[in-house]
């Protein structure tokens, strides 16, 4: 099953173990020992990350909090801190960067380097991983697991086979690094549930199944016509191409955002369209303002809702001028909502701004300077440009649209805080600042 050694293992996946948990654990060092789960505590609430004792009882990310605090009554559930996080990952990440400029973040918690230039100063690949882990581990007191391989989703599996395991007493330490040497790609793969591939969702899956496949190795022996036929052209040329250790995308270290977006779970549907514009005025506001930070423009707008019953639906706009406004963005947005019924509840609310040009400046429009509603159009521009100034000075909640203001301050967006969902009850209209989801 071996093969030829091909390119070298310069591509390190290293993944934070249990990165959420691990940082409360420093600020809450009595909890240690105990399940502890981070997430959202409402009943809309999703987990984010769990220790591994908790892990144990079956809690895991992505996890409902309610399902989680059934599985796990005793746990300690700790309300998620994305700008804590942040801060902690930020660092993380300047370790990284210190051994390769070649460093591609995939979230807070975990990255792809490629070290094949660092060789000569910092040794062998597996001497870099081990230099990584102890330096993180000495600076931050958080561990990592680090895979090894030629390709990118080679590097992320042997990641996942370096981590500890769960156990209700804590984690069993695995290997912490483990290398898939060239020639050695297939012999590590081949056995690894089919599952373990990306975009091997469950409809894949049970596809997959139905044709006897189990393994990795089963999905490899099918012919290729016969992979197609069941899954399509595209999905079943990728996953072709994964289980014969194809994998040719390079690490991007600059890899450019393809949307920005916001979106927000409430702990209780909506149903009044005054509530949902003031909502999409908020979602609007948010987005504009990560746009003009990231220096970006977007034609596409779209809205997502999902309904109490968890139907979700989209609804897009391509506009003929980029867009970095978020008052531009909030009426688009209300325009699409105006064409959906919104009586059986809004469960989520989402704006997301696409299309990017390399270009993000906006032409000069005669509509848009003979639009009365925008004041002469590009004066709202110079607005924002000053709001973003005083934002960056004074913080966020210091200036926003007159309709998120109320007795209790103003609710603007704080990027991250509803990350994993609500916390509790839907405030009241003027009520103190609460935050949506941040998504990219």
């Amino acid at each position: 099953m071996s093969e030829p050694p091909g390119p070298a293992a310069t591509i390190l996946h290293v993944d934070m173990d249990a990165f959420f948990v691990s940082v409360e654990l420093l600020r809450r060092p009595e909890l240690r020992g105990r399940p502890v789960v981070v997430g959202g505590a409402g009943a809309r609430g999703v987990v984010a990350a769990a220790s591994y004792e908790a892990r144990a009882f079956g809690v895991h990310s992505a996890m409902p909090s309610a399902r989680a605090r059934r599985l796990c009554p005793h746990a300690t559930f700790l309300p998620g801190d994305h700008a804590h996080y942040a801060e902690v990952s930020a660092r993380v990440m300047g370790v990284f960067r210190s051994y390769t400029p070649l460093v591609e973040p995939i979230s807070l918690d975990e990255a792809f380097l490629d070290v094949g230039g660092a060789r000569r100063l910092f040794g062998p690949p597996p001497a870099i991983a081990a230099a990584i882990r102890d330096e993180i581990r000495a600076g931050e007191g958080l561990t990592c697991s680090v895979g090894i391989a030629p390709v990118k989703f080679l590097a992320k599996l042997a990641s996942e086979a370096a981590k500890p395991t769960a156990s209700p007493t804590g984690p069993v330490a695995g290997p912490g690094v483990v290398e898939v040497a060239p020639g050695g790609e297939l012999d590590f793969l081949h056995p690894l549930p089919v599952q373990a591939l990306w975009g091997v969702g469950p409809a894949t899956l049970a596809r997959l199944e139905r044709l006897g496949v189990r393994t990795v190795g089963d999905l490899a022996a099918l012919p290729f016509d016969t992979l197609t036929g069941a899954l399509g052209s595209a999905s079943g040329a990728h996953l072709h191409a994964l289980a014969r250790a194809v994998d040719p995308r390079p690490v991007e270290p600059d890899r450019a955002p393809r949307s920005i977006s916001h979106e927000e779970t409430y702990p209780r549907d909506l149903r009044a369209r005054d509530d949902l514009g003031a909502e999409l005025v908020r979602l609007g506001d948010a987005v504009g303002a990560r746009l003009r930070e990231a220096g970006l423009a977007g034609r596409t707008v779209t809205l997502k809702l999902r309904f109490g019953d968890f139907t979700t639906i989209t609804r897009s706009s391509t506009e003929a001028t980029p867009v970095d406004s978020g008052r531009r963005l909030a009426r688009i947005a209300q325009r699409l909502l105006d064409g959906v019924d919104v009586a059986p509840g809004v469960r989520l609310l989402g704006v997301a701004v696409s299309q990017f040009g390399a270009d993000a400046g906006e032409q000069l429009s005669l509509d848009a300077l003979l639009d009365p509603r925008d004041d002469d159009g590009h004066r709202w521009d110079d607005a924002e440009d000053a709001i973003d100034a005083v934002r960056a000075r004074f913080g966020p909640a210091s200036l926003a649209p007159a309709r998120l203001a109320g007795t209790g301050g103003v609710r603007v967006v704080r990027r991250g805080q509803q990350q994993w969902g609500p916390a509790g009850p839907e405030p009241r209209r003027g009520a103190s600042e609460t935050g949506p989801s941040d998504a990219l």
